[in-house]
């Protein structure tokens, strides 16, 4: 009877064992998953133009599993943007950006601009707008925030209030910022171009310039 019951108990163990290492070596050998943890994220605008390599870092999203690989997927067109993102362009890469209030935005080759700030209600009387700008190129026609709120452009040599202008502000390696504001084609009467500069010394200012700017591309 004793050896009856031994024998029962070291069956119960084999079989036991036998269910369980399949499922832990299946586990160990299985690649691991990216652990992604996402907040909730606020819709500020949308890719209406690239070529070439861009890419949109969404702060929102944070990579917790160490060992994955840390380069960003190409934009494409008809991609969101949200506040907190920074878009970034390559040597060859070229993007157009339609915000919510209207704004038009396009970064050339080898610039890099972060959303810091985007208040936009079409009620509301407190709207604000503010977009680092950290080198490159960036053309852009106003919308509706810089009209009837706060819109500010951060560069590394100063802050810049916009009041419903179209702008063109070019940033160099050695941080060097130049402002002008632009012509748009098609227009049936055409102001002479006012050009400001914000420079080292011994350098000279920017010629005037006829931008062709995307809206809704």
């Amino acid at each position: 009877m004793r050896i009856h019951l031994i024998v029962q108990l070291l069956a119960s163990f084999v079989l036991a064992l036998a269910t369980f290492v399949p499922g832990q070596v299946q586990a160990q050998t299985e690649p691991a998953q990216p652990a992604v943890q996402t907040s909730q994220s606020k819709f500020i605008g949308r890719v209406v133009a690239a070529t070439g390599s861009v890419t949109i870092e969404h702060v929102s999203a944070v990579v917790v599993q160490a060992g994955l690989p840390d380069k960003l997927p190409q934009t494409q067109v008809g991609d969101p943007v949200y506040l907190g993102d920074v878009v970034q362009t390559g040597a060859d890469g070229r993007v157009g950006i339609n915000f919510t209030d209207g704004t038009s935005f396009n970064l050339s080759s080898n610039a890099k601009m972060a959303m810091t700030e985007f208040v936009y209600d079409p009620n509301g009387k407190s709207n604000s707008t503010l977009l680092k700008l950290t080198n490159g190129t960036f053309t852009f026609v106003a919308g509706n925030i810089a009209k009837t709120g706060d819109m500010k452009i951060d560069t590394p040599v100063a802050t810049m209030g916009i009041r419903g202008t179209t702008p063109r502000i070019e940033i160099s390696e050695d941080g060097t910022v130049k402002f002008a504001t632009l012509v748009e084609e098609g227009k049936s009467k055409v102001r002479k171009t006012g050009t400001r500069t914000t420079q080292q010394p011994e350098q000279n200012p920017l010629h005037k310039f006829n931008p062709n700017i995307c809206r809704g591309c």
